[in-house]
């Protein structure tokens, strides 16, 4: 499974109530959680699947499902990672907190999981950001792009990280402890019973505004959109499905565009943009 197979499930079954009171408590308490349900449902095609069938369906198709805590959400076996956003409006960033924009996400990287680590043979993944409106439980928009068309190099943000918490480690007469976020300060007070955390609380604009000048939603109750560069389209088999299906579906337009490169919005990049409303 990839994610012209999620684009192909998504338009052939195109549901946008994303919550339902029925689920039962194996399934969403909240519009976040259920909106990385419906996304494994529409990556699985398990949208009118249930119970056991539903859970053994989605266990087919990834290798790992994560938690709040540590990124991704979810990996497809022998595929990309996939980390889910929810936002109220169109206008809304993208909370990432602790963690900054990834184009790829490794097995070496201290934030992830010993489950996610161990998940599958793996060193490297592309990860696809998968965001989604929603409004009273209705999806209203939803997009999905990869981290590599998205985001910046690792080395970008790492390095305004690093000379962050180097200026704060050489504040002098402070106590200072080992520690993954940008500082961690101990003994503040003369009774030495005070602590600080430094963390850095990263955000990104969503991608409907990053790519503004290659899309533009319309005024049906639903749009999609999804951006794949012409280097990542080629590595997928089963693209013509996808072809096939433009061609039956009005609505449904796959357009040759050329994107910025986030390391160097001089050089544009080939890719296709796939749009779809109802």
């Amino acid at each position: 499974m990839n994610i012209i197979n999620a684009i192909v499930n998504l338009i052939e079954n195109p549901r946008t109530q994303i919550l339902n009171d029925n689920l039962g408590n194996n399934r969403a308490n909240n519009t976040g959680d259920a909106l990385e349900e419906y996304v494994k449902d529409i990556f699985a095609n398990t949208l009118d699947q249930s119970g056991n069938k539903r859970i053994e369906m989605i266990s087919n198709v990834f290798s790992y499902l994560g938690n709040n805590a540590n990124p991704p959400d979810a990996m497809l076996k022998n595929g990309d990672a996939i980390e889910v956003k929810k936002i109220e409006q169109e206008s809304s960033a993208l909370a990432l907190n602790s963690s900054y924009p990834k184009r790829k996400i490794k097995s070496s990287s201290p934030m992830i999981s010993k489950a996610c680590r161990e998940a599958e043979n793996w060193s490297e993944k592309d990860i696809i950001y998968v965001v989604g409106v929603v409004k009273n439980n209705k999806l209203k928009q939803l997009c999905m792009v990869y981290g590599m068309d998205y985001c910046a190099s690792e080395e970008c943000y790492q390095k305004i990280k690093e000379t962050i918490k180097n200026g704060v480690e050489t504040i002098p007469e402070i106590e200072f402890a080992q520690t993954r976020e940008l500082g961690h300060i101990n003994r503040i007070d003369p009774l030495g019973i005070t602590y600080l955390r430094v963390r850095g609380m990263w955000g990104i604009e969503n991608p409907w505004r990053v790519f503004d000048y290659v899309y533009k939603t319309t005024s049906k109750s639903f749009n999609f959109m999804s951006i794949i560069n012409n280097n990542k389209w080629r590595q997928f088999d089963n693209t013509q499905d996808l072809l096939e299906l433009e061609q039956k579906t009005p609505n449904l337009k796959i357009e040759d565009i050329r994107i910025k490169n986030p390391d160097n919005p001089a050089q544009l990049n080939e890719a296709k943009l796939i749009s779809f409303s109802k």
